[in-house]
């Protein structure tokens, strides 16, 4: 059948010679898309007797949906927390570099900070669509501290951090109650910090917002109650958090809670935050809760150096990022194409549970299974075609393709 135009929408575009990851499995098939969306074929073909206007030879590899970040703190120089001043250039250069490595969408991250500076970024930092001119997709910000525990700060400034015995007052006068609606998909916050526990609740009826429970000195029985009021994520699983103890394993017992009760967590392969035997154990405790992302920092993709992460200095050396003349660590500088290849190696997963913890997973977390993080009819097209090592081979965002030549950003340094 030849190629023909129709009144019912743009070109289409058929992949093919390819596995498709769809319903948990790799499939040899074909994958459609128009106007910037998955469609099914079978109105095309039968309908409207149409052929595709475009096809697309994926070489015998994977296609799968773009990743998706949902903790970063910058990159390519620019760090969403400390530049303020130039907050819209950040997005915008972050959005395309990172679109540019797989990632389609992602949540900026801020570390904790003022009340003044969650007032100048936050409104920068809220959902925008995904496009070739623009970058990955911004699923709104995640909003790291500053209800968090000062024992386990990490690279948190003390002076920022707060306490919520005032409730919801407390978060409106950080954060601004309708800042955290317009522009924030969650929240990471300390159970036990005072306050915190009473407020989740009704934090998440007043605003919309997601619950991560992370940066804590907690308890099983306080993460327990977190999880009971609405928390649904853990924080960067193993850093800044209560050790694991036979009798009292703090946030990481949540992962042997029974069933439906389980949280998703986030979790930093770089081979550096975490040991690859505790990836493994987290994997073998919970593999459907597992999302994998980056932590990165203003010096992802750039060379070795002191950098900015909020306020902080920090030292950033041959992979490794700390504040400076600590040893304690402070971001990353990982990729996430580079932590799903990580994580297959560390934990024996298979290529389509790599694949769903930088895709479905993190779009299950934040409920917008609907559109991101999976190939189903009505999904955004956001795609990515993968060599069977699991390398980024070619991108697509909003059904158009994203190359070195439509796709211009710049690094701040």
């Amino acid at each position: 059948m030849a190629a023909s135009s129709s009144s019912s929408g743009g070109a289409i575009t058929q992949f093919y010679n390819c596995v498709v990851l769809k319903d948990h499995q790799l499939v040899d098939d074909y994958l459609y898309m128009q106007d910037g969306k998955i469609i099914d074929p079978a109105k095309m073909f039968f309908d409207e007797r149409r052929a595709p206007d475009v096809r697309i030879d994926c070489g015998g590899g994977i296609v799968a949906p773009g990743y998706i970040d949902v903790q970063i703190n910058g990159a390519f120089g620019y760090d969403f927390s400390n530049d303020t001043d130039i907050i819209d250039e950040a997005v915008d250069n972050v959005s395309k570099g990172l679109l540019m490595q797989g990632c389609t969408a992602y949540c900026p991250t801020t570390v904790s900070s003022r009340p003044e500076v969650y007032k100048q970024v936050l409104d920068h930092l809220g959902p925008r669509a995904g496009s070739v001119e623009r970058g990955a997709e911004v699923l709104g910000a995640h909003v790291e501290g500053p209800f968090i525990s000062p024992q386990k700060k990490g690279a948190h400034e003390l002076a920022t951090l707060r306490t919520a015995e005032s409730g919801l007052e407390a978060f409106d006068e950080c954060y601004g109650l309708d800042r955290l609606r317009r522009n924030v998909a969650y929240v990471t916050m300390a159970p036990e910090v005072a306050g915190v526990l009473e407020a989740i609740p009704r934090l998440i009826e007043a605003t919309g917002i997601r619950i991560a429970a992370g940066h804590s000195n907690a308890t099983t029985a306080e993460a327990t109650q977190a999880l009971a009021g609405g928390a649904s994520m853990i924080t960067h699983l193993f850093n800044a958090m209560h050790p694991f103890h036979q009798r009292d394993p703090g946030v990481i017992g949540l992962l042997g809670a029974s069933g439906t009760q389980r949280p998703f967590y986030g979790i930093i392969c770089d081979g550096v935050h975490v040991h690859p035997h505790s990836v493994m154990i987290a994997y073998r405790a919970h593999p459907d809760g597992a999302c994998l992302v980056t932590d990165a920092m203003a010096a992802q993709s750039l060379p070795n150096g002191i950098y900015k992460l909020g306020e902080m200095d920090v030292d950033v050396h041959d992979g490794n990022v700390y504040i400076q003349g600590t040893n304690t660590i402070a971001g990353a500088v990982i990729t996430l194409a580079e932590c799903v290849r990580n994580f297959a190696r560390f934990t024996g997963a298979s290529k389509v549970e790599a694949l769903e913890s930088a895709t479905l997973h993190p779009a299950q977390m934040l409920g917008i299974t609907d559109r991101k993080g999976v190939l189903a009819h009505g999904a955004d097209a956001d795609i990515i075609i993968l060599d069977h090592e699991l390398n980024v081979q070619r991108i697509f965002v909003a059904g158009r393709e994203a190359t070195r030549e439509n796709v211009v950003y710049k690094n701040k340094l």
